[in-house]
């Protein structure tokens, strides 16, 4: 009997192991691209994650253009394919504005035709890796730009919704501006987020919310969500979910720094 016990606690052990997954992706932030000043930046990024190993894919958490230009968008595509992995696009504060040459339409129309990932026409999106859902929440503004970021009342009720949806997924959000600011900047916080974090606390299946904005690297945990805020371009973070479909998996975010 004692011999069943162990070879079955053994079993239990490499059972455990074999269906573990860990997840590695990586988040680039505040690129500004335009071939005119920091096309160069983006390109040195793009050689140095493409060395690194186990990478499932690449995030862009928003102001990805310098300003709201299309000519800007197209290279800024042009120069992600390059990247080795699949990749996904966030809007931030400075990539939209409708009264000049890009607006919110025609960035996600853009995005659609460009991208093989990029399969619906809002903004706001959710696709799924190695059991863990990432949703893209878009927090920006394009009739009157500002840099403090409002996630309107229908992208709240989305994410309601959708987290729902995904009630027995993790969850890992994905937007440019932060709910949790990484430091005291007035004209950065999010316009009242009470009702998106209330939101959050319904749903016990948000592991973490990634951003960017701010310029800072933090992590911090608030009501059991790690908020990791990243620093822009050529800084960027690789992203380890450790165990990522149990419970309670484990964030291990490592700074990078290309020189």
């Amino acid at each position: 009997m004692k011999k069943f016990l162990s070879l079955l606690l053994i079993y239990l052990f490499f059972a455990s192991n074999v269906f573990a997954r860990d997840l590695r992706f990586v988040q680039i932030t505040d690129v500004r691209y335009s071939k005119a000043n920091n096309s160069e930046t983006l390109s040195e990024v793009i050689k140095d994650v493409n060395k690194q190993k186990g990478i499932d894919f690449v995030v862009f958490t928003g102001d990805n253009i310098q300003k709201p230009d299309m000519q800007d968008l197209k290279d800024f595509i042009s120069a992600a394919k390059k990247l080795n992995k699949p990749f996904y696009v966030v809007i931030g504060d400075k990539d939209v504005n409708k009264y000049k040459d890009l607006s919110k339409k025609d960035y996600q129309l853009y995005l659609k035709k460009k991208l093989p990932n990029y399969k619906k026409t809002d903004l706001n999106y959710a696709f799924e890796k190695g059991g863990v859902v990432f949703i893209v929440a878009d927090g920006a503004k394009d009739v009157i730009p500002s840099t403090n970021g409002y996630f309107k009342d229908d992208v709240v009720s989305w994410m309601d919704s959708t987290l729902s949806l995904y009630q027995k997924k993790n969850v890992v959000i994905l937007q440019h501006f932060p709910l949790v600011p990484p430091k005291d900047n007035e004209s950065y916080v999010t316009f009242k987020p009470q009702n998106y974090l209330e939101v959050l606390k319904k749903h016990n299946n948000v592991k973490a919310v990634v951003s960017g904005h701010f310029g800072v690297n933090k992590e911090e945990t608030v009501d059991g969500i790690i908020h990791i805020s990243t620093a822009p371009a050529p800084e960027y973070r690789i992203i380890d979910i450790i165990d990522c479909t149990s419970a309670n998996p484990t964030f291990w975010a490592e700074v990078r720094e290309v020189k």
